[in-house]
């Protein structure tokens, strides 16, 4: 039987990978620094206790040797070094990377979005065969960088696929994007407003459409680079929309022609300035690759995962940490209260 050994088995993506391996026929070890399982896993995936930055404890983990190394949590070179240093006993490598690594033909990436006419325009469809940022260690997307440069050029030791990620959604999401309109929601806000007339485009990526990239990987070693992105790439407007239809309210979208009109007023999570859509062609040629969910078919889970977590009235923030430090003035409805009376003055 096939062995996998998938690194950061508890996360939005480990856990549907996971899953998808183990019903694929592979024998399955999965390791997080809790230890923990998954309901829904096969009884025959055996979980691990370990912390990844551990190299001791994640060798022992490995053992005498794998066919496929899952790592859904690697983040810079290091991890890449500590991935590579076990070249000789595993088989090859599924890396999760992110599309935040791609920069524009001007040199613009996402870590460059809060200079002016920062964002960068990328052409649609988005292809791996677009420029990457330079390697750093100054942002997120220049870490990701490094670590697929340390992978890629250890190729002919081991052979890595790197997954770039887009907008990742669905359940245990610590940074979910849908936060913002299923909140907005429970708190009874009726009237939205949307930048750049609501038709902002970033690319989600459900977690079971990258564990399915993933699982063909898996089975198919080889040195490569590829997107993971859902089918569709629907617009802020469409997506505010599919969330309220799964909540069963009626909400006024006040759609704002160009950037949003007041701090903290109609700037989403999902909100850009150019759109970025991606292509998955390269998975569909070299693996067979076709989607096994859409957006709007996963976002009922999503949406109650959510709900969940808010219920009783819990503080968003403490909730979701990491999407506080994100984004702090998410709610902040006393300012776009403010704009909107102007905007009916003026109107």
């Amino acid at each position: 039987m096939r062995r996998a050994v998938v690194i950061g088995a508890t996360g939005q993506i480990g856990r549907p990978a996971v899953g998808a391996l183990a019903r694929d026929g592979w024998e399955v070890t999965a390791v997080s620094r809790g230890g923990g399982r998954d309901a829904q896993w096969p009884e025959e995936v055996r979980a691990v206790r370990a912390d990844r930055e551990d190299d001791g404890a994640l060798a022992a983990v490995v053992g005498d040797g794998c066919d496929v190394l899952v790592d859904a949590v690697a983040f810079g070179p290091e991890h890449a070094r500590q991935v590579v240093s076990l070249a000789g006993r595993i088989g090859s490598a599924v890396v999760l990377s992110s599309v935040s690594v791609y920069e524009d033909d001007e040199g613009r990436g996402f870590d460059t979005q809060e200079e002016p006419g920062g964002f960068p325009e990328y052409p649609v469809p988005l292809t791996e065969e677009q420029r990457t940022v330079r390697p750093g260690d100054a942002g997120y997307s220049t870490r990701k960088a490094a670590l697929e440069r340390e992978l890629l050029a250890a190729g002919d030791r081991l052979p890595v696929t790197l997954v770039r990620a887009g907008a990742v959604h669905g359940p245990y999401c610590r940074t979910p994007r849908e936060l913002y309109f299923v909140k907005r929601n429970l708190d009874g806000r009726r009237r939205r407003v949307l930048a750049y007339g609501g038709t902002s485009r970033f690319h989600p990526a459900g977690v079971r459409n990258v564990a399915e990239v993933i699982r063909l990987a898996a089975a198919r070693p080889g040195s490569r680079v590829l997107n993971a992105v859902d089918p569709d790439a629907p617009t802020v407007a469409e997506i505010a929309r599919a969330v309220d239809a799964v909540m069963g309210v009626a909400v006024e979208d006040v759609l704002v022609d160009g950037p949003p009109p007041a701090p903290r007023v109609g700037d989403t999570p999902w909100s850009v300035p150019a759109p970025v859509v991606c292509g998955m062609g390269a998975a569909e040629r070299e693996l067979g690759y076709r989607p096994v969910t859409r957006y709007a078919e996963s976002l009922p889970e999503t949406v109650a995962f959510i709900e969940e977590r808010l219920a009783g009235g819990r503080d968003w923030r403490e909730a979701y940490p990491k999407m506080a430090r994100n984004y702090g003035g998410l709610f902040d409805y006393a300012a776009e209260d403010a704009w909107l009376a102007g905007a009916g003055r003026r109107a």
